[in-house]
C-alpha cells in the first residue's frame, strides 16, 4: 500500500523536484501539490494523504498555521521542510504537531527515509542534533503547559517516566531496552502507554513534553 503525501512548498522549482523524487519511489505516491498554507491544507482535506511535506515559510498562510490545522483536524502526519538547521520556527512548527523536520538541501536517499520513517508513526528524532536543538528552543521557550508537571506526569508509571526521560536524550526503542535491561516489546509497549497517557501523537511530542514539564532539562 502505497504513502500517499502531499508536497506543499512555494517555490514551484523545489516542490516540482520533492515531488518527483518521491513519486518515482515505488511505495510513495505525490497525490497533490500545493504553494500556500491555504492551499495544503485544502489539498489534505480533498485527498486524505499519509503524510504532508510541508515548506515552513510559505505566502498567504505559513507552515506553522498549516501544520497546526492539519494535525489538529485528522491523522496526517507532518513533515517540515526548512533552510536553515537553528531555524526559529522549529520549535513552533513541532509545538504545532508536526513529527519532525528536514533541511531543504536534504539529500535524495534521506528525503525518501525521512517520509518513510514519518508515514510509519516515528520522528525524526533519533539524531543528537536534533535533540540538542529541541532542548535549546524549549530552554528559551517559557513552559505552556496548563498543568504543573508533577500533575501532568503522575498519570504515569516510575517505568514509564524513565522511558520518557530517554526518548527526551534521543535514544532509540533498542537502547532504551538495553538500559532499562528490559525486552524492546516491553519498551514499545511503555512508550505507547506514555503517549496515550498524556495525550501525544508522536515522539516529537513526547519530547517537548518531557522538557516542558521539567521531566529532563537542557543538556540533562
Amino acid at each position: 500500500m502505497s504513502i500517499r503525501v502531499v508536497v506543499a512548498d512555494d517555490q514551484e522549482l523545489v516542490r516540482a523536484g520533492f515531488g518527483m523524487i518521491l513519486d518515482a519511489q515505488p511505495d510513495i505516491e505525490v497525490v497533490a501539490e500545493a504553494g500556500d498554507g491555504v492551499q495544503a491544507i485544502a489539498a489534505v482535506r480533498e485527498h486524505s494523504p499519509d503524510l504532508l511535506l510541508l515548506d515552513i515559510r510559505m505566502p498567504v498562510m505559513d507552515g506553522i498555521e498549516a501544520a497546526r490545522a492539519v494535525c489538529a483536524a485528522g491523522d496526517c502526519r507532518v513533515l517540515m521542510l526548512t533552510t536553515f538547521d537553528l531555524d526559529d520556527y522549529v520549535y513552533d512548527a513541532l509545538r504545532a504537531g508536526a513529527s519532525g523536520f528536514l533541511l531543504k538541501d536534504v539529500r535524495r536517499d534521506d528525503l525518501v527515509h525521512a517520509v518513510r520513517v514519518v508515514a510509519a508513526g516515528e520522528s525524526l528524532l533519533a539524531p543528537s542534533v536534533t535533540t540538542k536543538l529541541i532542548a535549546d528552543f524549549t530552554s528559551r521557550a517559557a513552559p505552556r503547559s496548563a498543568a504543573p508537571p508533577s500533575e501532568r506526569l503522575s498519570v504515569l508509571t516510575g517505568r514509564e517516566q524513565e522511558t520518557l526521560r530517554m526518548m527526551a536524550r534521543g535514544l532509540s526503542n533498542a537502547e532504551i531496552a538495553r538500559e532499562m535491561v528490559v525486552s524492546e516489546h516491553t519498551v514499545k509497549t511503555h512508550v505507547s502507554n506514555v503517549l496515550t497517557k498524556l495525550g501525544l501523537r508522536d515522539r516529537a511530542q513526547a519530547v517537548i513534553a518531557a522538557y516542558e514539564t521539567g521531566l529532563i532539562v537542557p543538556g540533562g
